[in-house]
């Protein structure tokens, strides 16, 4: 179909988004997904411009001019829906990170206590929701075929993790070459954990430069700039509706929102949360 060919066209300008949905666990193709996204960018787009023009025809402004809004808004939309796959991705890559030394660990003692390599994915898998995910899958193509060297090379490709992909290259590196796993296993979550402990000594350090910028902006702007304003404004002789205080409060609100998003993406995950 026509409009088939014009997602997929869509989708193709969009760098391994194949991939990126995988590893995201969404189980639409690039083609469905484009489509998915490109109508709730539709549906979003209207519902704003309907709902901003009866909010101007309130205040005696013309109206048509939401009609030039729309094409960039719906761009605005689009773009922010399709960075869905990337946002999920990061949020799994968080909590990868955040449990794979103590996975990783697990797996170490598994196998230096004899077990074989596959039961210790089996227990990883029963015990560790989310890097269990990934050895569960790796023991089902095992358990229907598959090698076991092609299980791991396939989660090593569907991991958004590259401190969990080191640990599967680790894994099949050792296995390919007869070397202990749990020696070379040791090794890697080692570095890991030491890797933690340096993007948690940047973050502290960056918390000071973010403290004075939430001091400034969060704390006084708003106390001290607000009554400024207020002063200013008596003194002016202009009127001060309660609307306008209401966009300030929501616009001090949305900065404090943002700061705590910036806050809170910075933090590395880790073992020491």
């Amino acid at each position: 179909m026509p409009t088939d060919l014009f997602y997929k066209k869509i989708a193709g300008r969009i760098p391994n988004l194949s991939i990126k949905l995988q590893q995201a666990g969404m189980a639409d193709t690039d083609v469905e997904f484009v489509k998915k996204t490109f109508f709730s960018a539709v549906y979003m787009t209207t519902g704003i411009v309907i709902s901003l023009a009866l909010l101007l025809s309130k205040v005696n402004v013309n109206v048509l001019f939401v009609i030039f809004v729309f094409p960039l808004l719906f761009i605005m939309m689009f773009m922010y829906f399709i960075k869905f796959p990337d946002v999920k991705i990061m949020r799994i890559q968080r909590e990868i990170d955040r449990e794979i030394v103590f996975a990783g660990r697990f797996l170490i003692v598994e196998l230096e206590s004899g077990i074989p390599v596959y039961d210790a994915f089996r227990h990883v898998a029963n015990n560790y929701p989310v890097t269990g995910k990934y050895f569960r899958n790796i023991v089902e193509d095992v358990d229907l075929g598959t090698t076991i060297d092609e299980a791991l090379n396939k989660a090593v490709e569907l991991t958004p993790s590259q401190n969990f992909r080191r640990l599967l290259w680790q894994i099949i590196n050792s296995m390919t070459t007869g070397a202990d796993v749990a020696t070379s296993l040791n090794a890697v979550i080692e570095q890991i954990v030491r890797e933690q402990r340096i993007e948690l000594t940047e973050y502290g350090r960056k918390l000071n430069p973010l403290a004075m910028f939430y001091m400034i902006v969060a704390v006084i702007l708003p106390s001290i700039g607000v009554t400024m304003f207020v002063i200013l404004v008596s003194f002016l002789s202009i009127k001060l509706t309660f609307s306008t205080l209401l966009i300030i409060a929501g616009l001090m609100g949305f900065i404090q929102f943002l700061f705590y998003t910036v806050v809170k993406s910075s933090r590395p995950a880790s073992q020491f949360e």
